[in-house]
């Protein structure tokens, strides 16, 4: 991923990439397959969907809970896959589900003074305000975000230093465990609400929808006002967010 964003040696990256996921490393079958779903460094025309979903379905089966969100994202929305909106949901709360257990494994291991401080109890468990995550308020708890891969800092530091440079119109993904930049104009689908936030993918859209821009979103009549457009330049765009941003509210 360093060397496909953030040194732009797009063949020796994706080349990296892929001998990793062809050894099963379930994170780069999971990043081939955003770029897929966007065509990152090509054009729009480079998209392959089903490429992704097929990429997605694999580091799912792997265990790897962003895959599974995206993939049921996918089936949610018949997006690169036939529409099959009963299991998308499916998939969608046992990626939940797998992060939440994932987060209490956390905490039981946590040492053991932290825990007799804490007392911890798992079907009311809370932090104090601004700590916790609610991803996973619809199974009663507010647990911490889940910890950032390592590479996914490093890009987002790259840019937000400016040791590497966006060029011109392009955006980093708004998500902020992210750090996936445009490698285009457009690459990333907007909200359809308010037009000021792109993500590169589903999973990220919704994450991000529940720990902040559920809170800030604004209509998207403000953001034309401010000088917007809503086009991103071909499928995939405005309208298509929207479709996330609904699915969200009762999958996730």
């Amino acid at each position: 991923m360093i060397q496909f964003y953030c040194l732009q040696n797009r063949g020796s990256g994706a080349s990296l990439l892929a001998k990793a996921a062809i050894k099963s490393h379930a994170p780069a079958l999971y990043s081939l397959g955003v770029i897929q779903f966007n065509g990152s460094g090509g054009s729009k025309n480079d998209k392959d969907l089903r490429a992704g979903v097929a990429l997605c379905a694999r580091a799912a089966f792997l265990g790897h809970v962003d895959a599974l969100r995206e993939l049921g994202h996918c089936l949610q929305d018949g997006y690169g896959v036939r529409q099959h909106i009963a299991e998308g949901r499916r998939l969608l709360i046992r990626a939940n589900a797998r992060e939440l257990a994932s987060s209490l494994n956390a905490l039981v291991k946590r040492k053991p003074q932290q825990q007799h401080q804490r007392r911890l109890n798992y079907q009311h468990y809370s932090f104090k305000a601004g700590s916790g995550c609610p991803l996973l308020s619809d199974f009663g708890c507010n647990v911490p975000a889940p910890e950032v891969h390592p590479v996914n800092v490093f890009s987002k530091e790259w840019f937000e230093s400016g040791r590497g440079a966006l060029g011109q119109g392009l955006r980093l993904c708004s998500h902020k465990g992210c750090g996936r930049p445009e490698t285009r104009a457009h690459e990333f689908r907007r909200c359809s609400v308010c037009g000021t936030v792109n993500y590169c993918s589903r999973g990220c859209q919704a994450l991000d929808w529940k720990l902040r821009h559920k809170a800030e979103c604004g209509p998207i009549e403000r953001w034309l006002e401010e000088g917007g457009n809503g086009d991103d330049g071909g499928h995939g765009g405005v309208g298509e967010m929207e479709e996330v941003v609904e699915a969200e509210h009762f999958a996730i």
